[in-house]
């Protein structure tokens, strides 16, 4: 989950929308979802002795977080509210953000703290990638906050809860070497039911120049294979049909079992959570182009229920500035990782995230960027322009020298290649039929259904008289296409007798 700043394009390419970055590149951060509220707990308010209010900003390792959060505090007796007026308990968990985004995050916490004073016995606390750097400013300089939790020491909510109640300044974000919450079942956060994140690992022992996840979150530990797939055993009997294993670099996880003497890597992984049920569908996020290994990439093809979509940071077409960025491979490896994809699986999709304006990149440069995207045909892209980040390795070593003014303009030139590459490649897909897990409603029409095609894909379609629901697989012929969207018709509404993900002839 490396962390850039600047202003991105989101995925959707027709919603050309520029907004200053959060977080992003392991684990893709959804700017719908940021600073939403969540209250999983339907029961009776009066079950709870006390209730909790969180919002989220971030990715989505820092939303499974907080339903790891919400877990330990629903444990101890508290119940969530959509209402913060209301809570004893009021969070927020953050990225590692500054400027316009950590003010919005310091805007919520004077809301907060306007209601503390109404409410004196209300704690407010600040959790996740923020909590470190800011800590001293905001506990006792500017007094927002009376509890602040790293991402590793969230089991120490409830005695940093009892030590504020006693009108103390509560403080633990010590990094860990071996916390991976691996016992604790996550409260699903206003989930649809469907999709669920599980959390693989934690941390990252890569050091690109750009990225503070190796200082706000520590080095790298995976969780044990067994609780993992419990877990995704767990989801499905409950009645979630697709899980995304979630991690800063999920094709470096190693765990050793030592009552069998046995390694799990992460292709052997991926295999045992697919193996759950061939209805449940298996994705993860994300991949470092120089540790996702033909294991991985074989056992793809080989199981039908693990999507056929990869997300490939690139970040940089230069292999100079990739050099700079500490990416650890040359562009020419990075182009042959794409054609290895390609060629073990043909119909396997591709993303990217891509930085531009990165320090003493040169038009050259730009243009090498631009070729990659080109060669690899991304489906789509998140990209950014690059802003230093405090206490990185660039920051140290480098000058942030490109101007804001050319920055924006590559950025826009990258666009620009992304949205015709994203227009191309849905094109592409019609009059082709796949095999669609129905998520919900489409929030603009409930006549019609939404879901997504293995490929990532959203693909909208009229439920018409079938008597499908969300949760259930229906084959859909793709008629339309917008640059984000596939628009299509059900073909058979019996899916799930050994028919293929993707069915090449044409209807």
């Amino acid at each position: 989950m490396a962390y850039t700043e600047g202003f991105m394009y989101f995925r959707f390419p027709n919603f050309i929308k520029y907004m200053e970055i959060l977080e992003l590149q392991h684990t893709i951060h959804d700017e719908t979802k940021q600073g939403e509220a969540f209250a999983p707990f339907t029961a009776d308010p009066n079950q709870y002795k006390k209730r909790f209010y969180i919002e989220s900003y971030g990715c989505a390792m820092n939303f499974s977080d907080s339903e790891i959060v919400a877990s330990i505090l629903n444990t101890e007796g508290f119940g969530a509210t959509k209402n913060f007026e209301e809570a004893d308990l009021v969070l927020l968990n953050t990225c590692s953000i500054r400027e316009k985004a950590e003010q919005t995050v310091r805007k919520r916490l004077t809301e907060f703290r306007k209601t503390k004073q109404k409410k004196p016995g209300m704690l407010i606390g600040i959790l996740g990638c923020m909590a470190e750097r800011l800590k001293n400013k905001l506990l006792e300089e500017e007094k927002l906050v009376d509890i602040v939790v790293g991402p590793d020491a969230y089991r120490s909510l409830p005695a940093l809860i009892e030590e504020a109640e006693g009108g103390q300044k509560s403080v633990n974000v010590l990094l860990s070497r071996d916390e991976t919450y691996a016992d604790i079942s996550p409260v699903r956060l206003d989930s649809n039911g469907i999709c669920a994140f599980i959390s693989i690992m934690r941390g990252c022992n890569n050091m690109c120049s750009f990225c503070v996840v190796p200082f706000t979150r520590g080095r790298e530990r995976s969780r044990d294979a067994y609780s993992i797939i419990a877990e995704a055993n767990d989801l499905f009997s409950r009645g979630f049909r697709e899980v995304t294993l979630l991690g800063q670099n999920v094709d470096s996880y190693h765990w050793i079992d030592e009552t069998k003497n046995e390694t799990v890597t992460f292709a052997m992984l991926l295999e045992k959570v697919a193996l759950v049920s061939p209805h449940l569908r298996v994705r993860f996020s994300t991949s470092h182009p120089k540790d996702i290994t033909d294991e991985v990439l074989y056992t793809m093809a080989k199981h039908e229920n693990i999507c056929k979509y990869i997300h490939l940071p690139v970040q940089s077409g230069s292999s100079r500035i990739l050099q700079l960025m500490n990416r650890t491979y040359s562009r020419e490896w990075y182009l042959a990782k794409v054609d290895r994809i390609k060629e073990i699986m043909p119909d396997c999709s591709i993303s990217a995230d891509i930085i531009t304006g990165f320090c003493t990149e040169t038009e050259d440069d730009h243009q090498e960027t631009i070729s990659v995207m080109e060669y690899s045909k991304y489906d789509y892209s998140y990209m950014f322009f690059y802003s230093e980040r405090p206490g990185t390795l660039a920051e140290k070593r480098y000058d942030d020298d490109i101007p804001e003014e050319t920055k924006r303009r590559r950025l826009a030139e990258i666009i620009e290649v992304q949205n015709r590459l994203s227009k191309e490649s849905n094109l592409k897909d019609i009059g082709k039929v796949y095999k669609v897990l129905i998520e919900g409603e489409s929030k603009k029409n409930s006549a019609d259904w939404k879901g997504r095609t293995s490929q990532n894909k959203v693909l909208i379609f009229p439920k018409e008289n079938y008597a499908f629901k969300a949760g259930e697989y229906a084959m859909v012929k793709v008629n339309e296409c917008t640059q984000g969207t596939l628009l299509g018709k059900i073909v058979t509404p019996n899916p799930l007798k050994g028919i293929a993900d993707i069915l090449i002839s044409k209807k």
